[in-house]
């Protein structure tokens, strides 16, 4: 039996959800809390579905505790989800974090209970994700880096690191804002004007998301998050109509494999990896938001001089 509590997180997908449950269901976790927000009142399918999802919990079929925190009214994929982990931390002091359609490799459940033991006491460790977006690039020696971000398909994390969230982040000057983004990035304009942008617009509520906040809170109290040399977790929810953020599906994140990690290598040191984070903002933020609106020739022009000027040589 899995010792380590696992927050399982529903709506209305039960193709998705059903995968990751039976991924939940080989650990047999001890303890067990599902959280489902409540149908949009202006889709009338949703009424069934949400119904069907929530109706997989009975599938439960070991000796657990399962607690479950469903929702008559829809909050939304930004309020209705960091209330679920508000829950889920007012009743634990560590877990792991699923949304339905993150589906973990069988590996990804002991590389959370090992560090989770292990960096329990470190206050600078805030976060251990199952995501990597490093295009098969090795950073370091180790099982493992340390990165600025936080990729949310699937990590796990502490009561005392959830305590420090804010979903409403219009109390945070923009100066530490500033402060943050210059320790984490030092002087790269473009990786800074992204992430102003981004949390500004959260500040008039024009994003409607709850991710954003976690990686605020990370940055504003100095933290690193734990990223895997290889991907633990593939999102498989990317291209379904179904889906309220990823209907699109994004190459080089969406499907990508679930590989096994363990025995686990630890790294030498405690410190970012500034190339690996720089990599990942240029080759799946800065890239997708600031060249959308462009063809093809005059994007990847575009992006070739940004890289010259902000990059170096990294290969994208």
């Amino acid at each position: 039996m899995f010792e380590v509590p696992v927050l399982f997180i529903i709506f209305n997908r039960v193709d998705t959800a059903q995968k990751v449950f039976d991924a939940i269901r080989e650990q047999k976790p001890k303890y067990l809390y599902v959280a489902a927000d409540g149908p949009r009142k202006h889709i009338k399918s949703d009424t069934e579905k949400c119904q069907q999802a929530r109706d997989i919990i009975k599938q439960v079929d070991w000796d657990c505790e399962l607690k479950t925190f469903f929702r008559d009214e829809n909050l939304g994929s930004g309020s209705g989800v960091s209330k679920a982990i508000d829950w889920f931390f007012e009743n634990v002091d560590q877990g792991i974090i699923f949304e339905h359609d993150c589906l973990p490799h069988p590996d990804f459940f002991e590389y959370c209970r090992i560090l989770l033991d292990k960096y329990i006491d470190n206050d600078r460790i805030m976060f251990i994700g199952g995501n990597n977006f490093q295009n098969g690039i090795v950073r370091g020696n180790a099982s493992f880096y340390f990165s600025a971000f936080d990729h949310i398909w699937g990590w796990a994390t502490w009561k005392k690191t959830w305590n420090l969230y804010r979903y409403d982040i219009n109390s945070i000057p923009e100066e530490k804002i500033k402060e943050a983004l210059q320790f984490y990035f030092g002087n790269d304009v473009s990786i800074h004007r992204y992430w102003l942008r981004i949390f500004r617009l959260m500040r008039k509520f024009k994003i409607a998301t709850w991710d954003y906040q976690l990686t605020l809170s990370l940055w504003i109290n100095k933290g690193l998050s734990i990223i895997p040399n290889k991907n633990l977790v593939s999102n498989i929810g990317f291209g379904s109509k179904e889906a309220v953020h990823s209907y699109r599906t994004i190459k080089g994140m969406a499907n990508l494999p679930a590989l096994p990690i363990l025995p686990l290598v630890y790294p030498d040191s405690i410190e970012q990896n500034k190339e690996a984070d720089i990599y990942f903002s240029y080759r799946f933020k800065l890239r997708r938001s600031i060249f959308k609106i462009l063809k093809t020739p005059a994007r990847e022009t575009v992006y070739f001089f940004m890289r010259l000027l902000n990059f170096g040589k990294i290969s994208v």
